[in-house]
């Protein structure tokens, strides 16, 4: 008989507004993106001076996975074995357009590589990584949308084979200021939540 699998936590990035399991930790009327997620930062008290110089991306990503992780008491001096599986559907597209800006015209060629660094999705994956020395199994999936099914079972793959004791794993998708979302959920033996299809889709509908 196949073990069964729990989600333990989740937590939503979107619309302005931060939750976690549900409930509105913080949320603000920012005019972009990057003032609500500096907002969103201090407000959750995070101290990791490197979340300045992320792209888009990497603090949405972060953000979440901390809130998240934070919440569940992880110590992030201590090495933990979580696996880490994102998904998205823009890829890194925020910070290639940005980076198509300082090559285009040859007359004006500025390419950073503080800019490049970021031109690969699971750079995000990284960020989290070094936070809560994480040196687990990790992977970055490109989808059309939210593929509940391929979580469910790649992340129980890794559980079921030893190879994480448990998975973070969700969408974080950054497109521009008024397109962009994160959900994070923490796959685990404890839980409440039965980790199947439905209930992944029904969490990420709140």
């Amino acid at each position: 008989m196949s073990q069964s699998y729990k989600i333990k936590s989740y937590c939503h990035i979107k619309a302005h507004e931060v939750s976690l399991n549900g409930k509105v930790i913080y949320a603000n009327d920012s005019n972009t993106f990057s003032e609500f997620i500096k907002a969103a930062y201090k407000s959750e008290k995070t101290k990791y001076p490197k979340f300045f110089k992320m792209d888009n991306l990497s603090k949405l990503a972060f953000l979440a996975a901390d809130v998240l992780l934070k919440n569940e008491n992880f110590d992030p001096e201590v090495e933990q074995n979580i696996a880490l599986v994102f998904s998205n559907k823009s890829s890194s597209l925020d910070t290639d357009r940005k980076h198509q800006e300082t090559i285009q015209d040859p007359s004006n060629y500025y390419p950073s590589p503080a800019v490049f660094v970021y031109t690969l999705p699971n750079i995000c994956i990284g960020e989290v990584s070094i936070k809560y020395k994480l040196n687990s199994e990790n992977s970055f999936f490109i989808f059309d949308s939210l593929n509940a099914r391929h979580l469910k079972i790649y992340s129980d793959i890794l559980l079921s084979n030893k190879k994480a004791d448990e998975v973070l794993c969700g969408w974080v998708d950054f497109e521009d200021d008024s397109h962009y979302e994160a959900f994070l959920y923490l796959v685990s033996l404890e839980g409440n939540t039965d980790h199947n299809e439905h209930e992944i889709n029904k969490l990420y509908n709140i």
